[in-house]
């Protein structure tokens, strides 16, 4: 349980309004708090009363809490607002670039959104500027890109902290949109082009065995599974997190047309994170997946980690049908036999095979590297994976059946 800090009453108590003001801050950090849950807040207090602080704390977390993951935002955003002012000076370092960070520092899942949340509109210190020496610049901003516009094309790898953040906010309202396949149970069709002979025997006894009309069904449509197969490895740890993050909102949206989704990284050793990201709470999630995935920007060995799946889960989780993502830049150091068998293999296991690959981001990009020239002929779309507008353009058209992306280029490059 959290240790709470005394509370004074205030001589003049704006309680009604404080709450309100609490209430808003937890909306802005994403939990669902309405005005209904912020009346009934004031209400229990007022009833409860307020002469100690942990029944203050969970009079308001019965109220404006309604699931688990929510409770270490709340948290975080009680002791802020009611004032600890160590948890301040916490919460204001957490808004700092990544770069002020102490080596080893990491910070605990929500801490930083429960500080864009409540201190919205602030930003830490900043040294005073010399208006002496300060010089006006004008700049022609007519016909430049947008801020939107510049951090779509923006790639991952050159963002800032801020420019990250926001990123992945525009990464979590993507959509991936799912190509339904054939089902083999039916659905029931007065035209349908079946005759469903259980369900018309069933109707014939309720007139004495007398058939009168027979009962038909037409082909029915299911969800596809999606796995994602994600490269932790050294070089591609950085994309890999933002990624990530675009798969648990694919994982997490209801009605977005996809089955089961299961996730998967490796680099030097395979690890299954579909339950951590299961979480509702991206930053809960990712935290987990981190301390689930111990090979973190270690090694590459992407061979032995597709014979590991195609070993271990590839029956349990691509006998529907699914459709697979694989991340990496195949920069592999293993063995390219090894690499071009288990490659074969997966394409066979599932019904699409895309990979993603960042290192499309430059113009000049040519399959010379081993592992890329092995797992090339194998994978029935090759796209880049850099930057938003990649993954926009990868929604686009990751349900057309016919979609090469640049792999047609690169195998003529190579004279295949």
């Amino acid at each position: 349980m959290t240790d709470f800090v005394p509370l004074p009453l205030p001589e003049n108590p704006r309680l009604a309004a404080n709450v309100v003001h609490f209430a808003r801050a937890l909306r802005r950090a994403g939990l669902p708090v309405g005005s209904g849950r912020v009346t009934d807040a004031i209400r229990a207090v007022a009833a409860a009363g307020f002469t100690r602080a942990d029944d203050f704390y969970w009079t308001l977390h019965a109220c404006l809490v309604s699931r688990p993951e929510e409770t270490q935002i709340f948290a975080r955003i009680f002791r802020l607002f009611w004032r600890d002012p160590k948890f301040l000076e916490q919460m204001m370092a957490a808004l700092r670039p990544m770069a002020d960070a102490a080596p080893g520092d990491t910070p605990e899942a929500g801490r930083r959104r429960a500080a864009e949340a409540l201190l919205d509109g602030l930003t830490p210190d900043a040294p005073p500027r010399d208006r002496a020496t300060e010089q006006e610049v004008e700049v022609d901003a007519q016909g430049s890109m947008s801020a939107t516009e510049r951090l779509k094309t923006l790639d991952f790898d050159q963002m800032s902290a801020a420019e990250m953040a926001d990123a992945r906010r525009m990464l979590a309202t993507l959509t991936l949109p799912a190509r339904p396949l054939p089902a083999r149970r039916g659905l029931r069709d007065p035209q349908g082009s079946r005759i469903d002979a259980r369900a018309s025997f069933r109707r014939a006894l309720r007139t004495g065995g007398e058939l009168h009309r027979l009962e038909r069904r037409a082909p029915g449509l299911r969800a596809p599974d999606l796995v994602v197969l994600c490269d932790i490895s050294g070089s591609m740890s950085r994309y890999s997190r933002t990624v990530l993050h675009f798969v648990h909102a694919v994982a997490n949206r209801r009605g977005a047309g996809w089955g089961q989704v299961h996730a998967f990284t490796f680099g030097t050793r395979l690890t299954n994170i579909t339950r951590a990201l299961a979480r509702r709470d991206v930053d809960a999630a990712l935290a987990a997946a981190g301390a689930e995935a111990r090979d973190w920007e270690g090694g590459t060995r992407i061979g032995a980690s597709l014979r590991a799946f195609n070993r271990d889960w590839s029956r349990r989780v691509l006998g529907q049908g699914a459709l697979v993502l694989l991340i990496t830049d195949g920069l592999d150091r293993g063995d390219p036999a090894l690499l071009t068998a288990e490659t074969e293999r997966l394409q066979r296991s599932c019904r699409r095979l895309v990979w993603i690959n960042p290192l499309l981001r430059w113009s000049g990009f040519a399959p010379k590297a081993r592992g890329v020239a092995a797992m090339l002929p194998y994978v029935d779309s090759f796209r880049a994976g850099h930057s938003i507008a990649a993954l926009e353009e990868l929604a686009a058209v990751l349900s057309a059946p016919d979609d090469q992306g640049e792999k047609r280029r690169l195998m003529a490059a190579t004279g295949r």
